[in-house]
């Protein structure tokens, strides 16, 4: 009943400041006690911060930084660090990005593609979507013989409350054009493990 009766409009006149206090009070704190007077600032910033993956184009990006290369072996990002929100509870989710493709003519400057995993992870999200979101952007913007993505994440959202399991993580990956084949799959799984020096 009370969605019902409340507009957009009707919130639209309160800062988002306004709306964080009001969110201290009705959890039962003081909004108004020294520890807490810049919260409702700082809160905005920080969700500001973890979400300004909302106003950047993953594709102005990667274009930035496309080369003329012949060269049609595996390429790897491994162990990119990743920060994310989950769109469930908006509680963090954490974790590492493998990254492989197979060229086709280009390659990708490589701190594109760790900027392209912040893009993804810096809005609301689920781990299936953005590990899907990261193989079609490479794919779409290179056209490579195929595209492999692996993120291990743990998601305060199973550690923190609900079923509360401290050591649990999550594994998805997306395998796009060769990468689905057993063998290229194979090669890119055993490459991602592999810690130290790759010994040739």
């Amino acid at each position: 009943m009370l969605k019902a009766l409340v507009k957009p409009d009707d919130l639209a006149a309160f800062s988002t400041e306004d709306l964080y206090r009001e969110i201290l009070r009705r959890i039962g704190e003081d909004p108004e006690r020294d520890g807490l007077l810049s919260t409702p600032k700082r809160v905005e910033k920080s969700l500001a911060f973890l979400t300004k993956g909302y106003h950047e184009d993953p594709n102005e990006i990667l274009h930035g930084a496309l080369f003329d290369v012949d060269y049609d072996e595996m390429v790897i990002v491994k162990d990119v660090e990743m920060f994310s929100l989950c769109e469930h509870h908006m509680l963090p989710f954490f974790g590492r990005v493998h990254v492989a493709y197979i060229p086709k003519g280009k390659v990708i400057g490589l701190s594109k593609i760790a900027r392209l995993v912040e893009v993804f992870a810096r809005r609301l999200q689920v781990q299936e979507r953005m590990t899907r979101q990261i193989a079609d952007a490479i794919q779409d913007a290179i056209e490579p013989h195929g595209v492999g993505v692996v993120i291990e994440a743990r998601h305060l959202c199973m550690m923190m409350r609900g079923i509360e399991k401290q050591n649990s993580s999550t594994v998805t990956s997306a395998m796009v054009g060769c990468f689905r084949q057993k063998e290229t799959r194979s090669e890119f799984l055993s490459l991602m493990r592999q810690t130290g020096t790759v010994t040739l």
